[in-house]
């Protein structure tokens, strides 16, 4: 008995296992994680990154993979016939994506090149929208009152206004310079205005609806309580809690925009030939697609790839910013 009581007493205590660490995680790597589990989201975000770098560097690209953007090259159309040489409009190594039944134009450089201008276009006017929609919003949604019913009816007016028709009479009447700017740039600016002015409203009402409940919370309360003004309490405790819903907003209100500049540049609102743009090649192809749809083909999926990632990436990242997600 003594023996094994001894042994008993003698043996050594088991080993501690030591704690796990627990590891404090900001709202944005909270985000992050969640958006890295969204592969659909992921793969959207991929794809836009891939076309903002091919707009970006597209005379690099063109002069790897294409041909100069308004070369023409006459050997490449029947002359017979008016059309490319080849099948599927003329698509071959020399000439990826074909070449255009007018002039023998190389169809790759100007999709790359047509890329630039439309998320050009596309990224300015969000950011028009944004800064208006925002200022406007906030405010609406802080002070309340006549002001709050003052912009929400600028907002309906807005919101009813025919946008389409409104940018085609200011483009016939705009000069071909203006402020130092020519020909396709004076169309850029006038789109850039147009679309991001009429685009305020949707993002004013989101933010104007997310300040009316911020508002009455406590956190501004305790600052309000604390001698803090009005100027601190919109820039320091409403913005930053608004940040969220403005930048998912901001990555969805992009391909509204893009597909508003290829519908005025296929009507003839938008930058004037021979600078590329999708909605003006879908135009062009118009005439021509029974007997060559390739060349309709191409800058409809330009348009459709680009409009699908970035409403994919825009769904993901706004669950991926939800405060009440997994």
């Amino acid at each position: 008995m003594s023996t094994s009581t001894e042994s008993t007493i003698d043996a050594p205590p088991p080993t501690a296992v030591p704690a796990k660490k627990i590891e404090g995680r900001s709202p944005g790597r909270i985000a992050w994680d969640r958006l890295k589990r969204d592969k659909v989201a992921l793969t959207g975000g991929i794809v836009v990154l891939l076309l903002v770098l091919a707009a970006v560097f597209a005379p690099v690209l063109t002069a790897l993979l294409g041909h100069p953007v308004d070369e023409p090259h006459p050997d490449q159309i029947n002359p017979d016939l008016g059309l490319p040489k080849g099948a599927f409009g003329g698509m071959s190594a020399d000439y990826l994506f074909g070449v255009d039944p007018t002039f023998g134009r190389d169809v790759f450089s100007r999709i790359v090149y047509g890329a630039r201008i439309s998320l050009t276009v596309a990224l300015l006017a969000a950011a028009v929208s944004v800064v208006i929609g925002v200022l406007m919003g906030v405010t609406a949604g802080y002070f309340g009152g006549w002001i709050d019913s003052a912009i929400s009816r600028v907002m309906d007016v807005l919101l009813a206004f025919p946008q389409l028709l409104f940018s085609i009479a200011l483009v016939s009447v705009m000069p071909n310079s203006l402020l130092g700017l020519e020909g396709s740039g004076v169309r850029m600016a006038i789109l850039v205005l147009v679309i991001g002015f009429f685009g305020w409203p949707y993002i004013g009402r989101i933010v104007r609806g997310q300040a009316l409940s911020l508002r009455e919370r406590e956190f501004v309360d305790a600052a309000r309580s604390l001698g803090a003004g009005r100027v601190h309490i919109l820039l320091r405790e409403l913005l930053p809690n608004l940040v969220a819903p403005i930048l998912v907003y901001a990555t969805l209100i992009i391909p509204t925009n893009i597909l508003s500049e290829a519908a005025l540049s296929f009507l003839g609102a938008g930058v004037k030939p021979p600078t590329p743009s999708w909605g003006q090649m879908l135009s062009e192809a118009t005439k021509i697609y029974q007997v060559d749809p390739t060349y309709m083909v191409i800058p409809g999926l330009a348009i459709f790839v680009t409009v699908l990632a970035f409403n994919l990436f825009g769904d993901g990242l706004r669950d991926a910013l939800d405060p009440k997600g997994n």
